[in-house]
């Protein structure tokens, strides 16, 4: 027998979804108040939100799928950003430099987005799973922000070193790493209700509440299938 879940492939596509919105928007810098961080800072904490209900509701073999699949979401979509900056624009197209200044990724800063996707998404999942089973459930808060305290540390750290150090000063570096990770944190503690209720009314549509006990936690094993055997 194999189970069907009804509502986790919608999930991941609206994953894909907003993870697609922050490759575009991604090199906009904005000042938020004393911040100064990416334009898509604020779009992530939304897809590590979608990596709680993985893993809290489906288990971390559920959650390792959605993000490998988040992963070849982003290669592809990558590459067909770069074929629309490559291909030459027809005669009288007046757009070019724009589309090119959009969706012109540079290498290193797409490497360092897909390092740091793998390395703070597998953070966040492997908490999530370990502290419901030591929690025995309870308290899902401590899970959430606990995880995306120390998932958002490895993600955003990965990129901002990985991207831009010696392309930035040091020191907005550093404040923009700082600012970042601490306005992702906030965000996620703000949405704690909005989790809460999607997870428990998630848990109840698809009747399953999956914990951890005997999963191995390789993040390389790469699944596909959404099915899981009863």
């Amino acid at each position: 027998m194999e189970k069907r879940y009804k509502y986790l492939d919608i999930i991941i596509i609206l994953n894909v979804t907003m993870m697609a919105i922050i490759n575009v928007i991604s090199g906009k810098i904005i000042q938020l108040f004393i911040f100064t961080l990416s334009a898509a800072s604020l779009c992530i904490p939304i897809t590590y939100i979608f990596g709680d209900i993985f893993t809290e509701v489906y288990g971390y073999k559920q959650a390792r799928r959605a993000t490998w699949i988040l992963i070849f979401s982003t290669i592809i979509i990558a590459i067909f950003f770069q074929l629309a900056v490559w291909l030459p624009p027809a005669s009288g197209f007046k757009g070019n430099d724009a589309y090119t200044l959009v969706l012109g990724q540079v290498p290193r800063i797409v490497i360092g987005a897909w390092i740091a996707l793998f390395a703070g998404q597998f953070t966040n999942d492997y908490i999530i799973a370990k502290l419901k089973v030591i929690t025995k459930g309870k308290h899902l808060w401590s899970r959430t922000i606990g995880s995306t305290i120390a998932g958002q540390a490895v993600d955003t750290t990965s990129f901002y070193v990985i991207a831009l150090y010696n392309v930035i000063p040091n020191g907005l570096l550093i404040h923009s790493l700082l600012s970042a990770w601490f306005l992702k944190v906030v965000i996620e503690i703000i949405m704690t209700p909005v989790t809460y209720y999607v997870v428990k009314k998630l848990k109840k549509l698809e009747n399953e509440d999956y914990f951890d006990i005997k999963t191995n936690f390789n993040p390389l094993i790469v699944q596909l299938s959404g099915k899981r055997p009863n």
